[in-house]
């Protein structure tokens, strides 16, 4: 697979998850900024604009959905993958509306999350995505 540009965005309240994630997801040569929770990321003032989300459900403050809506007011839209331990229907059809490209369940054993976050990069270094005004 082609090499693809940009960082990766992992919001996750569980050091374990969010430093596993960080350690597979380099070892595919994706750069990987890991934060603690959803105020970590909206205290970086530096987001890059290419750039894919990959934030857990449930957590302390926020909860993944709400963080992306607080994104989307802030003019901040990144392409975004959520994921969970376990999801209700009415989760996932709020993660979709709210934007989320997937929503994707714990444990992550197959590459769909790798592949989402291709392809969500991939779009945004050509421009159609990770735009902020």
């Amino acid at each position: 697979m082609p090499t693809v540009h940009g960082t990766v965005l992992v919001v996750d309240d569980d050091d374990a998850v969010r430093n596993s994630l960080k350690f597979a997801l380099e070892l595919h040569g994706l750069s990987v900024r890991p934060y603690a929770d959803g105020d970590h990321l909206l205290a970086d003032g530096n987001l890059p604009d290419e750039a894919c989300l990959v934030v857990d459900y449930r957590m302390p403050v926020w909860d993944g959905i709400d963080l992306l809506d607080c994104l989307h007011e802030r003019d901040i839209h990144l392409p975004a993958i959520l994921i969970t331990a376990g999801t209700a229907p009415e989760i996932r059809e709020r993660a979709i509306r709210s934007g989320y490209r997937q929503v994707l369940e714990k444990p992550l054993e197959d590459c769909s999350l790798l592949d989402g976050i291709r392809s969500a990069l991939s779009e945004a270094t050509g421009g159609l995505a990770g735009s902020r005004a």
